[in-house]
């Protein structure tokens, strides 16, 4: 039996762990969420016990539904949620606080100082990132600020902090390891990109202390071994990398020019633009898309925080629809003489806009519309804004003027034929669908098999990527340009622009 890689994506509101096999096929799937926590209005935390706790039960399961031991997995990788923080004792692995997840917006106020005093420039130019609560640096200091005794604690070296999969790297080697990868670090405000290293100046400006961080490493490579009662056995931890850039490698994006997107609860468009970082005059971000024997690649990412969520709010909040699933053929029989625009800015509007503090709102509303109307709005409102972060990143990126874009996409929204179709339409491009919509898991299985020597190198591995379906455009020219300009106008009608 085997070999086998398993597959540990810790995510947002569950935890999943996905056995594959030598050819990149998932052999065994277990998934568990967990709570949700929010203290107070704009906070979400989570319990780093349950991240661990549902971590190992999905580990565990897995391997007893492919009949799998320890000894016929050649490697566990491990991708996460990314800029979601936690601190915990080095000497007991007790966190001091919960974990504060990446949605949250408590340092709104920080970040906002930072910039009236002029420090985004030298973050920017150093992370690839802008001053946002989103990202991990904010969150340390708030803990190191507001946990009586942390920060005395944090300068002693008794602490430690770490994203997600720091964490689970931790617990799983029982404390003998702390070390994240390339990816994660790029995402916390602290590291600069171009020399890949921690940076004394980002680490003054938020006042953390060194002592608290953890050592960067490549994505792929030995990190340490599981405790050998955990998953009975020994088992090699050979591969990390933040969620979208763990779906960048699985979706095999190794080539400059190549774009991924992810459509979860948010969405996630990743640029590969090769070894050289791109600075955005979009609001996109630059950062770290994989590193491999000190080698970095890099990405232009843009943020759309509403996607799939735009869909849970008609089944939730709305009650229009009992599944996500029929808003597909709701959107196909919607009158298409109604321009209703759903700009569902729930939580802010993420690139190229990041205007955290507007409000969502729908245009273009008649006595004629209804549940159908609202299911195309809010699918719609999910190309619309793709669309959006491809321009711009067209527009960043001059390599990419001209070229054809194929964009490949996962998550779950890419089930729906409907969204995919109009994806394309909107975009004037081909959208490709791939045949192992795991993709998350599969590139950390990649990143760990690959270390391990199961899997061969990236250019082979990118040849196993095999495509599901394609989604050409099919709409007219004119009508494109008509959507997307009602579009446009509604969003600067909420920015009052």
């Amino acid at each position: 039996m085997g070999p086998y890689v398993l597959a540990i994506d810790q995510g947002t509101t569950s935890t999943r762990a996905i056995l594959f096999d030598a050819d990149g096929a998932s052999a065994a799937i277990a998934q568990r969420e967990f709570a949700q926590h929010y203290p107070a209005s704009g906070w979400v935390e989570h319990e780093p016990d349950d991240l661990w706790n549902t971590t190992l039960a999905t580990c565990r399961e897995a391997m007893a539904r492919a009949g799998a031991r320890a000894g016929d997995i050649a490697a566990i990788g491990i991708t996460n949620q990314r800029e979601t923080a936690v601190i915990w004792d080095r000497a007991t692995g007790a966190p001091v606080h919960r974990a504060i997840v990446w949605q949250d917006r408590r340092t709104a106020d920080l970040c906002a100082r930072l910039k009236e005093e002029g420090c985004e420039e030298t973050v920017t130019a150093k992370t690839g990132l802008l001053l946002d609560p989103y990202f991990s640096g904010t969150k340390i200091a708030w803990i190191l600020d507001n946990v009586p005794g942390a920060r005395r604690r944090a300068e002693r070296g008794e602490l430690a902090f770490g994203t997600i999969d720091s964490y689970l790297l931790w617990r799983l080697t029982g404390g003998a390891v702390h070390a994240t990868d390339a990816t994660n670090a790029s995402r916390t405000l602290l590291f600069d990109i171009h020399r890949g290293s921690w940076d004394e100046d980002l680490l003054k400006l938020f006042d953390i202390p060194y002592a608290l961080l953890p050592e960067v490493r490549d994505c792929s490579g030995r990190f340490g071994s599981s405790l050998p009662e955990l998953l009975g056995g020994a088992v090699g931890i050979c591969g990390m990398a933040g969620d979208q850039q763990a779906a960048t490698v699985g979706q095999a994006c190794f080539q400059p020019g190549m774009v991924k997107s992810t459509y979860g609860t948010g969405c996630f468009a990743l640029l590969n633009t090769g070894d050289r970082p791109v600075r955005s005059r979009n609001k996109l971000l630059t950062t770290i898309a994989y590193q491999f024997a000190g080698r970095r690649a890099y990405a232009l990412e843009g943020s759309i925080f509403v996607a799939g969520a735009a869909v849970q709010w008609l089944r939730d909040g709305l009650k229009l629809v009992a599944s996500a699933a029929e808003t597909g053929s709701l959107a196909n029989d919607a009158d298409p003489t109604q321009d209703v625009y759903l700009v569902p800015a729930f939580v802010g509007l993420g690139a190229p806009y990041w205007e955290p503090d507007v409000r969502g709102a729908l245009f273009g509303l008649t006595r004629n519309t209804g549940p159908k109307e609202l299911a195309r709005a809010a699918l719609e409102s999910v190309c619309f804004q793709t669309a959006d972060l491809l321009a711009a990143m067209r527009e960043d990126w001059p390599q990419a003027e001209g070229a054809e874009t194929v964009l490949r996409v996962d998550g779950g929204m890419a089930a729906s034929d409907w969204t995919m179709q109009r994806l394309a339409d909107i975009l004037a491009a081909p959208v490709d669908r791939p045949e192992i919509m795991e993709t998350t898991a599969l590139g950390a299985a990649y990143l760990a098999g690959f270390a391990a020597g199961v899997y061969p190198a990236p250019e082979r591995f990118a040849d196993h990527w095999r495509l599901e379906r394609r989604f050409a455009p099919m709409m007219a020219a004119d009508e494109r340009s008509r959507r997307l300009e009602g579009w446009r106008r509604s969003v600067r009608a909420l920015l009052n622009r």
